[in-house]
């Protein structure tokens, strides 16, 4: 049986089950783009402008590759993204368009709409659990992202690139000696769900319009939303 920790309640069997799985776990490590906010389409539509110069055909192309690789840093799209365009890969160039697309996409990120009952999660069970945020965005940058929403409070630690995923689990694990399938790991991504399964940790997955494909593939707990009252 789940013992609840606030008085939210899920409106059905469904939202019980996952606010269940999220109570009980002695530490959750959350993914942002698409788990937090649903901020993958600005992203997207950041690359697509960023590359857009270069012909449609290669910026459509730089949009559903970045969309079929959720979780994975702009540091290694991009050096992919200008190979298509014809540019030359070097470390000033990728340094440049990285900060071009921070400049697109930053406002448009923070604006981006809630996951539906993510937030008040967090900020109701914060004190109770401790919470990781997991992110493929540069560390400085989703640290202001998290203080512009108000946000950075609720996670004891928070790891952005060039940290990975995976990495970044197995450290917290160590640190908060606690033991892999104590944890959780909520993601929306094939990379969040390969980071948990290297290090052992249980799954669950945001379902979302972009991430159909990993759905059929994956058979464990899924939330749309949180369903809060």
């Amino acid at each position: 049986m789940c013992h609840s920790i606030s008085m939210i309640a899920p409106r059905s069997n469904a939202d019980q089950d996952v606010i269940c799985l999220l109570r009980t776990a002695r530490v959750i490590f959350w993914d942002f783009d698409g788990v937090i906010k649903d901020s993958v389409t600005a992203k997207s539509d950041g690359f697509e402008q960023l590359f857009l110069p270069y012909g449609k055909e290669v910026a459509s192309r730089v949009r559903e590759h970045h969309e079929a690789n959720g979780g994975v840093s702009r540091y290694e799209k991009i050096p992919v993204y200008l190979s298509w365009a014809g540019e030359s890969v070097t470390g000033p160039t990728v340094q440049e368009f990285c900060d071009r697309f921070s400049n697109l996409v930053l406002q448009a990120v923070i604006d981006s709409p809630w996951v539906p009952g993510v937030r008040e999660y967090l900020q109701k069970e914060h004190l109770h659990q401790p919470f990781v945020l997991l992110s493929a965005t540069p560390q400085e940058e989703i640290q202001h992202i998290l203080e512009a929403l108000n946000i950075a409070s609720c996670f004891q630690a928070v790891h952005g690139a060039p940290m990975s995923k995976a990495a970044a689990i197995c450290d917290e694990l160590r640190h908060l000696q606690c033991p892999a399938k104590a944890g959780l790991v909520v993601g929306d991504s094939a990379t969040d769900m390969l980071s948990a399964q290297t290090n052992g940790v249980p799954f669950l997955l945001r379902r979302t319009p972009i991430n159909r494909e990993l759905q059929r593939q994956y058979s464990g707990a899924s939330f749309e939303s949180l369903n809060y009252e």
